[in-house]
């Protein structure tokens, strides 16, 4: 069968919820909290300006299911960092919920939310921000030993986290001695050896070139794939996006504006916005054969079987070449439906989305 289906377990909507936030505001200002309750929380533009008030997150809502790679993106200025960082309370919301595996966080004392990033939670910036006087093993340790664990415990476990990276043999270097991806992958491996439930992840590849970077999403595709944790990843990206996410929630001034899986947001875009964000997407990439079926006709002699999540990128060729419909089957390969020549070609040349904007 062409293009299997990746052994992923349940979908992510059906797995339980680790980390949701509800009405979420962050507005910087005198008195911020007070004049969103004077509003009831649903202050207009022209409300927060006579208060010298800047919206920097507009009543967010998400929520983020285990396992799942959820994605925040948007242009510069859009709100997408200063909502990660409303999500850990390394900025305090000014309104809102904010719960973690059902717990307010908002009412966490600082100590405990202290200890919450020093066990369960693990974070990524752009900026690597390794210690430069510290070896690799030691920068990955550090976590571990500002946890108060033991040092022989603390280096099995770092060292476990370099392999897991792929730097054996460099445990001994600075960080002066490594190359940009590589220092990325030391700052992996340390928020890594906490061993984090939540991993937040703000632009962590942006600084890197190309090449590097895309060494990198593979490489994160990999450990998620081993370590299936719940991440939510900030990018500006949606080539990006699209090799990394489950789901996408779009931000356009401190508001999100939709979420949805890549292949959502790119053929049902919920605003003008959305649409003008992913048109330049290459639609082969993420529409899939489930989204592009249609239902099966009686009778009908197939050329090839696809699997529903299969895109339309891997197996276009095959289908054009064939000059047939390929049946869509499920794991057990029942029949869902079938692709014709006719569908993959109006992706590959855009003739599906001059019609829906027609």
């Amino acid at each position: 069968m062409h293009g299997a289906v990746a052994p992923s377990g349940m979908q992510a909507s059906q797995r339980r919820v680790k980390l949701a936030c509800r009405g979420l505001w962050k507005v910087f200002g005198h008195n911020a909290a007070h004049v969103l309750a004077l509003h009831k929380h649903q202050p207009s533009e022209e409300d927060l300006a006579r208060a010298s008030l800047v919206a920097a997150v507009r009543q967010s809502e998400l929520t983020v299911h285990e396992g799942e790679i959820f994605i925040i993106m948007g242009l510069s200025g859009s709100g997408k960092s200063t909502l990660l960082r409303c999500l850990s309370r390394l900025i305090e919301p000014t309104a809102g919920e904010v719960e973690f595996d059902g717990r307010n966080l908002l009412a966490a004392s600082e100590a405990e939310m202290i200890e919450l990033r020093r066990h369960k939670m693990g974070m990524v910036f752009q900026n690597f921000a390794l210690l430069p006087h510290l070896t690799v093993i030691e920068n990955v340790a550090f976590p571990l030993a500002v946890q108060g664990v033991a040092k022989p415990e603390r280096l099995r476990r770092a060292q476990e986290m370099v392999e897991l990276v792929g730097l054996q043999g460099r445990e001994g270097f600075y960080p002066r001695e490594l190359s940009g991806g590589q220092q990325q992958r030391v700052g992996i491996a340390r928020s890594l050896a906490v061993g984090p439930e939540l991993w937040f992840l703000d632009e962590p590849f942006s600084a890197l070139d190309p090449l590097i970077r895309r060494e990198m999403q593979d490489e994160l595709v990999r450990l998620q794939t081993a370590l299936k944790k719940t991440i939510v990843f900030i990018t500006h990206d949606f080539d990006e996006a699209i090799r990394l996410a489950d789901r996408v929630a779009i931000m356009k001034d401190g508001a999100i504006i939709q979420t949805g899986t890549p292949e959502e947001l790119v053929t049902r875009p919920a605003t003008d916005y959305v649409a003008d964000f992913t048109r330049d997407v290459q639609r082969a990439k993420v529409v899939s054969a489930g989204g592009l079926m249609r239902p099966a006709t009686p009778g009908t002699s197939h050329a090839g079987t696809l699997a529903r999540s299969a895109k339309v990128a891997t197996f276009a060729a095959e289908v054009i070449g064939a000059g047939a419909p390929f049946a869509v089957v499920d794991p057990a390969g029942l029949i869902l439906g079938e692709v014709t020549p006719a569908a993959v070609l109006d992706i590959l040349t855009g003739t599906d989305q001059r019609r829906t904007a027609a």
